[in-house]
């Protein structure tokens, strides 16, 4: 349970830091990667739901020809500003929607398409059941998930280096909810309850995080997602030192110059 919030609050210069950093550490290549088996499908009408700050749009935008249209949805209007304002190489919708309460037409696209957004979905199954609402008969539901926490390098160093900072109250934002919904079986059932027939494809796809400091990745980390208010929620004043003791952490593990971790996300298509 997220009572305060805190778990889903892209707010003030998080959407900033998160396309600054985060982007092009962890979400470029499985972003282009799932713009390229969005290509596959030859669609007319693609949505995204849960875009963020639109890494996946711009992929869209680039390798979809210029006839297919694409709406682009998230529940923060901070990250889709963020979004509009970065552009894409040709024009796109973007709309402020909720993906358990989709704002369109049943049957209305081919592919529904999600980055990194199931997890932070609170009901799944209903966030499920609106994607096949609005899927056309044959269409595709395309969507990624971080894996476990230990098989991506950087957020585990972060998550541990900040338990020893708060070994009474560890943050556990980053094991919590990015990756916290891995479970093949899990994901399976919840596409059932959301009303999908078929058996789900998915594919475990490994993949290399860079950096050219290990600052990079902390200040990602701490102050780019909504960890940044798991932190100051223990104190204002914690969050240059949590940044910190991250970047130590990751140093310490990965050396003091260019870093180079291991990440990996499990991709997941259902047709209807």
């Amino acid at each position: 349970m997220d009572p305060l919030g805190i778990d889903t609050a892209f707010v003030g210069s998080v959407p900033q830091v998160y396309e600054r950093y985060l982007v092009p550490l962890i979400f470029a290549p499985y972003a282009a990667d799932l713009a390229l088996r969005t290509v596959r499908r030859h669609p007319s009408r693609v949505l995204e739901i849960a875009a963020g700050t639109g890494v996946v749009t711009r992929q869209l935008a680039k390798t979809l020809p210029p006839e297919v249209s694409i709406v682009a949805t998230d529940l923060n209007q901070a990250m889709l500003d963020q979004a509009a304002a970065a552009g894409t190489a040709r024009p796109v919708e973007w709309r402020q929607a909720d993906a358990l309460l989709l704002p369109f037409p049943n049957a209305f696209f081919d592919v529904v398409v999600c980055q990194f957004g199931v997890m932070f979905f609170p009901d799944k199954a209903r966030a499920f059941a609106e994607a096949r609402r609005v899927l056309r008969a044959g269409g595709q539901f395309l969507f990624n998930v971080w894996d476990r926490i230990e098989d991506n390098d950087f957020a585990d160093a972060v998550t541990r280096a900040l338990g020893t900072l708060f070994p009474d109250d560890p943050p556990r934002f980053l094991a919590r909810v990015p990756h916290g919904y891995h479970d093949p079986s899990v994901i399976a059932q919840d596409l059932v309850q959301g009303g999908f027939t078929r058996s789900p494809q998915m594919t475990t796809l490994p993949a290399r995080s860079r950096a050219v400091s290990p600052r990079i990745p902390a200040v990602a980390y701490c102050q780019g997602t909504p960890l940044r208010g798991e932190i100051e929620a223990r104190g204002p004043s914690h969050l240059i030192a949590a940044t910190d003791l991250a970047t130590s952490a990751i140093a310490h593990r990965f050396g003091a110059e260019t870093v180079d971790g291991k990440m990996q996300a499990r991709i997941v298509a259902i047709e209807l």
